[in-house]
């Protein structure tokens, strides 16, 4: 299990960007560094448009090849990495789904955040597991 820090700051721009996009869902990066083995600084959090078509926004994000860049490129400015994605579930639990399994890239942290009745109620973190199998939950730790 590894611990992922964020600020409470941080932590409200995703659940902010999750009630925004409601009843669809939201996503964006997480981009930070690894001080060491157990541990995951987030350093910024950039939230992006929903790039799925809009019918299926409502289940399903999709972030772009570009937005991918744009996030490479910012965390290469600042000296820290992508680390990570964040999403919301709209009217549905934290823990990732079979798409999200099927979409994720091992070694990257997954913040999910239930978003009930537009409400952000809990979030979550995730990552998966090498063979692809399945995710572990990681530990969310608040600061600031």
């Amino acid at each position: 299990m590894m611990i992922i820090r964020l600020t409470t700051e941080q932590l409200t721009t995703i659940e902010a960007h999750g009630e925004s996009t409601y009843p669809n869902e939201g996503a964006g990066f997480l981009l930070g560094h690894i001080p060491d083995p157990d541990t995951l600084l987030i350093e910024v959090v950039l939230p992006v448009e929903n790039k799925r078509e809009t019918e299926a926004q409502y289940n399903r994000y999709e972030l772009s090849q570009k937005d991918y860049l744009r996030a490479e490129l910012e965390a290469a400015k600042q000296g820290i990495d992508l680390v990570g994605v964040f999403h919301s579930h709209p009217d549905h639990p934290s823990s990732p789904s079979v798409f999200d399994r099927d979409h994720a890239l091992p070694h990257f942290a997954y913040l999910i955040t239930s978003v009930q009745a537009g409400k952000a109620a809990i979030t979550q973190a995730w990552r998966l597991r090498e063979g692809r199998e399945c995710f572990d939950e990681d530990r969310l730790v608040i600061v600031g």
